[in-house]
């Protein structure tokens, strides 16, 4: 279980920006990873907050995320290997219901239970 905490502040001029608190110790700069179709965004940042333990992050979306259909991110907590939030972006034809957001999470959860099992796996032989 995660001790940090992910608050969205917004989304705009490609880049979802959010707050991350509970970062233990002052200056205890957070590990965190960003995935998009199981492989980490580059260009992720975090810079210092203004409060204790908070932290600043910005997720630039990729170019090949602006595509029809629902695209997720999903944001770890390096340290406690949790899942701390996500953002989903639909394109394209309107959608009824957010179905498709919930089923392509699932698959990113599902993709992190994969790699932490297979790491467990090695670690363990």
């Amino acid at each position: 279980m995660s001790d940090l905490t992910l608050t969205k502040i917004r989304f705009r001029n490609g880049i979802w920006e959010g707050r991350i608190s509970g970062a233990s110790g002052s200056g205890a700069r957070p590990g965190i990873t960003v995935m998009f179709q199981d492989q980490p965004v580059s260009g992720v940042t975090l810079t210092e907050g203004q409060g204790e333990g908070d932290w600043l992050v910005a997720v630039p979306v990729p170019a090949e995320a602006l595509a029809d259909g629902v695209q997720t991110f999903v944001i770890f907590d390096d340290a406690a290997g949790t899942r701390l939030g996500d953002f989903t972006l639909i394109a394209g034809e309107a959608v009824a219901d957010d179905l498709r957001a919930e089923v392509e999470l699932l698959r990113a959860e599902l993709d992190m239970l994969k790699r932490a099992f297979r790491r467990h796996c090695l670690e363990t032989t």
